[in-house]
């Protein structure tokens, strides 16, 4: 579902992969059932090539880390979270148009 450029976050590397990160890191958190979801996968694969280098694109499947989306307090999915330093600086809801999530990106680098 995800490119090459899409790191697959797990509860187990996402201190790694997202808290101490040296780039921004915009976290998809998401469900292979969901509709909305599997709609901007293919925006979000399109935005990890577009920022390769200066943000991170990363997507965490909520059935299987929960506890993840329970911490960051998801609700409804897709939830986008920006993650800048190891903290959250923005947050989205819902499939957004490509525009919207490249000034989401850009406005936390």
């Amino acid at each position: 579902m995800a490119s090459s450029n899409i790191v697959q976050i797990t509860a187990a590397n996402f201190d790694a992969e997202v808290l101490k990160s040296p780039l921004p890191v915009l976290v998809d958190f998401w469900a292979p059932w969901c509709g909305p979801c599997k709609m901007i996968a293919p925006v979000l694969d399109q935005l990890a090539v577009e920022f390769d280098g200066k943000a991170r694109i990363a997507k965490c499947n909520v059935d299987d880390a929960n506890e993840l989306a329970a911490q960051y307090r998801v609700t409804s999915i897709p939830a986008l979270i920006m993650f800048k330093g190891g903290q959250v600086v923005a947050q989205a809801a819902g499939a957004k148009p490509k525009k919207e999530l490249q000034k989401l990106i850009s406005e936390n680098l």
